[in-house]
């Protein structure tokens, strides 16, 4: 199997897109938060709303095993802006409040690269991240977060520009996470930032919970459709404030030379997903539209990450830094190519969410296996406060540890093993760990060598662990 080392020194090779110096491409991030693949037209939920993100497929390439590295907000988005695992970087969980991580102050961000090869800088909505040293904006523009057309508004100018420098906006909806308390409805559940008189501009989409498609990871509990009828209204907020976007990215001229990126930090907002690395917390959405519609229509299995997105846009627009520090690779050559060759694996690395959160895991994806080692497996599981509380949780959690939370038990969620394996193609729920029958030890003992080249190459201070525990 291919080390780290070996796909880092593989994006030297990679083709450069060209672009005149007068023409030069947009960037627009677009990062919604804690927005699964169950809740988007494109990904196949025949309910939900989303027009402008399925256009936005329809005019990109869609992305079918794209990963984030830790399924935890501003962790997250520590990889997505610096290329490098967070667990190399310090930003170990959320910068805000009483967590306080942040990144170390001698690392370098998107921002920063874009900066230095003349681009314009901005951002709106969800920041969440630390120091603003490594992650500072020249640009920062106040709006409701939950008001993705408000967001959208006050960036026209800027999207606009004055002169020829092209433009950097980082978009980041608070939408679908969770918040503003419960709904008075039945089972009352929360709800995710939707409230009774709406938000300016943007149009109320109701769903019932007798709407709501369950994903098998989730119990189809009267308590979980009302809370995902509330968290489609709010995913519907974040399709109407693209749809803006790319109004405003057409009204100026700028809709054909921009490369918007359409993300997620983390999974869907319940037990089972946020905070997890099963796949419903880290495979995530990823709609990529070049300029000019370059591969319109594509869908690609190639599998990628969050941590690749960094060197893939300064590789794309022709901007990839002499020193290369990327833990991830370019993928532009799935862009010029979405059913061409892929990478064989993918990683994840996560270790705290809240301070109190403490439960490190590290995991290699490839198409077939799922391979995770729970560094602190004696310990119980933790949860995030909102996740714990959730009508969702609570109405599983109340039959008792034995009882089924989806297809998995509560006592197997809390309770873990050293190491999981899992035949995600023919198990794809992740139920079935393999990792202690014999006939699979050869591919376990393969996977953990693999895993132990990854934590040694990005410089993973819990490689320790493999000797001393």
């Amino acid at each position: 199997m291919q080390t780290v080392k070996i796909l880092i020194l593989s994006a030297l090779s990679l083709c450069f897109f060209q672009v005149n110096a007068s023409d030069r491409v947009n960037i627009l991030l677009i990062i919604a938060d804690d927005h699964g693949t169950d809740a988007l037209g494109c990904y196949g939920n025949p309910v939900i709303a989303t027009p402008a993100l399925d256009q936005l497929a329809a005019e990109g390439i869609r992305f079918t095993n794209a990963f984030c590295t830790s399924a935890s907000c501003s962790a997250s988005r520590s990889v997505i802006m610096t290329g490098r695992f967070n667990h190399a970087t310090a930003h170990y969980g959320h910068s805000h409040g009483y967590n306080h991580f942040s990144t170390y102050d001698n690392e370098k961000s998107l921002v920063h690269y874009l900066k230095e090869a003349g681009y314009r800088t901005g951002r709106v909505g969800k920041y969440h991240l630390a120091p603003e040293s490594v992650y500072k904006f020249e640009h920062v523009f106040r709006a409701n977060a939950r008001n993705t057309v408000e967001m959208a508004d006050n960036c026209a100018g800027f999207i606009e520009g004055s002169g020829d420098e092209p433009f950097f906006l980082y978009y980041c909806t608070v939408d679908p996470h969770r918040g503003g308390g419960r709904v008075d409805l039945p089972h009352k559940p929360n709800a995710f930032g939707n409230r009774p008189e709406g938000y300016p501009g943007v149009v109320k989409a109701e769903y019932s919970p007798d709407q709501a498609v369950v994903p098998d990871f989730l119990p189809g509990t009267p308590e979980c459709r009302a809370e995902l009828a509330q968290y489609y209204q709010s995913v519907n907020r974040v399709d109407q404030g693209v749809a803006k976007l790319v109004d405003i990215l057409k009204e100026t001229g700028k809709y054909d030379n921009t490369l918007i990126i359409y993300i997620s930090d983390n999974g869907i907002a319940f037990p089972g997903a946020k905070t997890t690395l099963y796949d419903p917390g880290m495979q995530l959405p990823c709609i990529i539209k070049q300029p000019d519609n370059k591969q319109a229509g594509k869908v690609s299995d190639h599998l990628i990450s969050w941590v690749d997105l960094t060197p893939t846009i300064l590789d794309y627009v022709g901007e990839f830094p002499q020193e290369n520090r990327f833990h991830g690779r370019s993928f532009t050559s799935t862009l010029n190519d979405p059913q061409g060759d892929g990478p064989e694996q993918i990683y994840a690395s996560h270790t705290f969410h809240e301070i109190t959160m403490y439960y490190p895991m590290r995991v290699v994806r490839t198409h077939k296996w799922k391979f995770i080692y729970n560094i602190a497996w004696p310990l119980e599981y933790p949860s995030a406060s909102d996740l714990w509380e959730s009508p969702t949780w609570q109405s599983a959690y109340k039959n008792g540890r034995e009882g089924l939370y989806g297809q998995r038990s509560i006592e197997a969620y809390l309770k873990r093993p050293q190491f999981e394996l899992y035949d995600i193609e023919n198990d794809p729920g992740e139920i079935n760990n393999l990792a202690y029958e014999q006939k699979y030890w050869e591919i376990v003992a393969a996977l953990k060598e693999t895993l132990k080249s990854f934590m040694d190459d990005t410089e993973d201070p819990w490689k320790l662990k493999w000797n001393y525990e």
